[in-house]
């Protein structure tokens, strides 16, 4: 099944089947895992959603920015924003998402961009103006701050127009601009919905001697067809 029927890629080029990139450094790719999503919680439970996901993101080292439970093409779904250091040099990628999860499946829609050899322009000039004192702020989600990347006011989407040019600003409204654009397959919406993540089991036996181990379960590719 190809979950995406619809999606207007103006501006971008195509690189490999379900990944674009445009003139402004932008990536934009489109993801379907077979696997009951890995959300830390229902979307119909959305303070518990945010709280799971600012913590799991701020774990792998980087920022939860916002998530926004919202809907695509009419399917429930979640947006998020993020920001991540770039490992290999100094400097910040920003990624904007929709996962939109169905029981046990989900489709994904990201644009994502990095910082040039510029970095940390907007974060310097908001905290000029706002001051030290009112620029870090605890985590809205959780209460306070949780590692990773820190949250401040810098991220904050009053800021893009004075920072045209900056990943997260250029992320953001691309985001903004696909997604009314995309369209998924009837089959897909009927799919029943995500009711919340999947229960812990226990850990099974170890295997008998000489019994082969199974491979891991891999998550797929979603290769999106052209509209």
């Amino acid at each position: 099944m190809t979950p995406m029927t619809g999606l207007d890629l103006t501006g971008f080029t195509e690189r490999e089947p379900g990944v674009w990139t445009d003139e402004a450094g932008l990536v934009l790719s489109v993801h379907f895992f077979p696997l009951v999503p890995d959300l830390p919680a229902p979307l119909h439970e959305p303070e518990r959603l945010r709280a799971g996901l600012a913590h799991g993101t701020a774990g792998a080292g980087g920022g939860l920015i916002e998530a926004v439970p919202g809907a695509v093409d009419g399917v429930p779904a979640v947006r998020q924003l993020v920001k991540m250091p770039l490992g290999s040099r100094p400097g910040q990628a920003f990624l904007g998402t929709w996962t939109v999860p169905k029981e046990g499946c989900s489709t994904v829609v990201k644009v994502q961009a990095a910082e040039g050899a510029t970095t940390g322009m907007r974060e310097a000039m908001v905290m000029a103006q706002v001051g030290p004192a009112d620029y870090f702020r605890p985590h809205p989600y959780v209460g306070d701050q949780i590692g990773g990347l820190p949250y401040h006011v810098g991220d904050e989407e009053r800021w893009d127009a004075r920072f045209p040019g900056h990943p997260l600003t250029l992320v953001r409204a691309a985001l903004g601009r696909i997604t009314p654009t995309v369209t998924f397959d009837e089959r897909f919406k009927a799919l029943p919905p995500f009711g919340g993540p999947a229960p812990q089991s226990p850990p099974p036996p170890p295997p008998a001697p000489a019994a082969p181990s199974a491979p891991p379960a891999g998550r797929g590719w979603f290769r999106r067809k052209d509209a």
